[in-house]
Formats: structure tokens, C-alpha cells, sequence
């Protein structure tokens, strides 16, 4: 079944959908999206959004550009890779998220939060498990985050080329762990996790 609008049209007040991207990687910054629906969408919208793992690099594309003229409020945020080595992945997503709810221009009355644990905002919260692949805004909010990020490590690239950051974003494939293992820890690698402190460890002997 494809995610619906039943939930926040439900609620009387804005809903915000609000999704991250990039839990996961060994490096670079996690991204959160906050996305309030100021109509419900159109048919030929809501037929694009999905959780964002369920499409393809170009439907996911296809969506994020039609929700940047869709009647939609958004904000996106980030924390970064040292954020995230001070307060936890968790701590730092929760962060993020905060961040991109605040930036909203229309402040929601409710927030659905993807996952079973919400982070401290200025309204009420409810978590949905799967909620991207059940809730249109945190589609959308899962697409938004997820396009963001991947064309932030394509950025990231070009500066630190040696990683291969276009391909695989940060994630720990083979190709991955194998830079790691020959250059070590970058800037932009999440300290704290064991495959990046395992790379600084073997550097530093």
C-alpha cells in the first residue's frame, strides 16, 4: 500500500511530516526535512511520494522537483559529522530534526515523526514506525532529506575525491571501508563509529 493523507487529514490544525536521511553512513552530516501539506496534494503528486528507499535516484529526483512547486511549506536541516560525534547519532538526528521544524515559516500543530522516538519540539509530536512509507509528508520529508544529502557527498567528492563519496554517499561498502583503510579519517567521517575509529587507530600507530 502506498503512503496516504489519512493521517493529517485527521488533525484540524498543520501537520508536519518529518523524516532524516543518512543514520547509517560512517561519514558526512544527517539531514532532516520538515514538510506541512498546505492543501492536500494532488493525485498526481501524492502518486510520486513514497519512502524514499522504495525509488529510484530518478524518481526520487521526479519528486523533489515537483515538490518544490507544489502547495507545500518545507524547511530542511543537517547536523553534522561533528555534531554527531559529540551527541550520538540518535542526539544528532533529533537535532536536525529540530532544526528543520523551526525553520518552517508555518509552525505545525502536530508533527509525525518517522520512527518510534521524537525529538523535543514546540508542538505536539507523534511517532509512526514506517511512518514514510504510511504518511504523504513524511514521504515527502524522506525524499526531500535523501536527495539533499546524496547531492551534498557528490559535493563532498570533489573535495575529497579519494573516498568515493559519489558512489556510495558514505555508507560503509567495501569500497569504502578500503579508502578508510588506506587514507584514514577525513574531516568529514563520523568519529565514534567503529569501522572510522578502527581507520584513525591503525593511522595513528
Amino acid at each position: 500500500m502506498p503512503p496516504d493523507f489519512s493521517v493529517e487529514a485527521s488533525h484540524a490544525g498543520r501537520v508536519a511530516g518529518v523524516d532524516e536521511a543518512g543514520r547509517g553512513p560512517l561519514a558526512g552530516p544527517v539531514l532532516a526535512a520538515a514538510v506541512i501539506f498546505l492543501s492536500p496534494p494532488v493525485p498526481a503528486l501524492a502518486a510520486l511520494l513514497d519512502d524514499s528507499k522504495r525509488l529510484t535516484a530518478e524518481q526520487r529526483d521526479i519528486a523533489y522537483a515537483a515538490l518544490l512547486t507544489a502547495d507545500v511549506c518545507f524547511a530542511i536541516a543537517a547536523a553534522s559529522a561533528v555534531e554527531i560525534g559529540r551527541l550520538n547519532i540518535l542526539g544528532a538526528t533529533h537535532l536536525a530534526m529540530r532544526r528543520a521544524v523551526l525553520r518552517l515559516r508555518v509552525m505545525p500543530g502536530l508533527a509525525l515523526i518517522d520512527g518510534n522516538r521524537a525529538p523535543a519540539l514546540p508542538c505536539e509530536t507523534r511517532c509512526i514506525i514506517g511512518g514514510d512509507g504510511l504518511c504523504l509528508s513524511i514521504a515527502a520529508a524522506s525524499i526531500l532529506a535523501k536527495v539533499t544529502r546524496d547531492r551534498a557527498m557528490r559535493r563532498l567528492c570533489a573535495r575529497w575525491p579519494a573516498y568515493g563519496f559519489s558512489r556510495h554517499v558514505g555508507y560503509a561498502t567495501a569500497m569504502h571501508r578500503a579508502a578508510l583503510a588506506q587514507h584514514g579519517p577525513c574531516p568529514h567521517h563520523r568519529r565514534g563509529f567503529a569501522a572510522v575509529e578502527e581507520a584513525h587507530s591503525v593511522r595513528a600507530a
